[in-house]
C-alpha cells in the first residue's frame, strides 16, 4: 500500500516547459479553433495565438466584433473546446 506520495515540483515544471507539452497544446488549440470555424458565419476569422508564459500556451480568438456575443450567448469557443475533448471551467478565485 502506498503511504506517502511525494510530488516532484521542478520534474514536473521540466515536462511542462518541454517541446511534447508545446505541441500538444498546440495541437489542441488547432483542433478548437477548427472547430469554432464551423460554429460561426463562413468566412469569420477564428484565430490560434500562441504564446509562452514559464511554459507553452495557446489562445483561441474568434476575430470579430460579434465574437464575445456569440461567446455569452451559444458558448461558441466552449462548445468548441467540449468538441475537442476539452473541459472547460471557471478560473478559481
Amino acid at each position: 500500500m502506498l503511504e506517502k506520495l511525494e510530488l516532484d515540483a521542478a520534474g514536473i515544471r521540466e515536462i511542462l516547459k518541454g517541446q511534447e507539452v508545446r505541441t500538444l497544446v498546440d495541437g489542441y488549440a488547432q483542433q478548437v479553433a477548427d472547430n469554432a470555424k464551423a460554429l460561426v458565419p463562413s468566412g469569420v476569422p477564428v484565430e490560434v495565438r500562441k504564446y509562452t508564459t514559464d511554459r507553452g500556451a495557446a489562445t483561441v480568438v474568434v476575430a470579430d466584433v460579434r465574437g464575445m456575443a456569440w461567446q455569452a450567448k451559444h458558448g461558441t469557443l466552449t462548445r468548441a473546446a467540449a468538441h475537442a475533448g476539452l473541459e472547460v471551467k471557471a478560473r478559481e478565485r
